[in-house]
């Protein structure tokens, strides 16, 4: 939820809305959104899409964060993606964005 760390790992800017019904995108547009959910430090649920998407399809992206002994376990969802993007969208999710998070976590 935070525009520059979000860009540091990424490598791209991002916007990101810290209010329910708040805009939210990424990498140049390519993925769009709105917060449909925020529990500081518990919860982030988004309407999500990506701009190659079928007009008028979104899923829905759920963040949801515990502690642990050694920091904080991070459980993701994504639902409602369409078939055909399935398998891109997940092959996404771990080039784009957990792999680099995880080495800039590491730094």
């Amino acid at each position: 939820m935070n525009e520059k760390l979000h860009a540091a790992f990424l490598g791209q800017s991002a916007k990101i809305s810290r209010k329910v019904g708040g805009k939210i995108s990424a990498y140049g547009d390519y993925i769009t959104g709105t917060n449909l959910e925020l529990v500081p430090d518990k919860k982030i649920v988004q309407k999500w899409r990506a701009s190659d998407w079928p007009k008028g399809a979104y899923s829905e992206a759920k963040f949801e964060f515990k502690k642990s002994k050694t920091g904080t376990k991070l459980t993701f969802t994504q639902t409602g993606v369409p078939a055909a993007q399935i398998n891109d969208i997940k092959k996404g999710w771990i080039d784009f964005y957990w792999k680099p998070m995880k080495e800039y976590l590491e730094k």
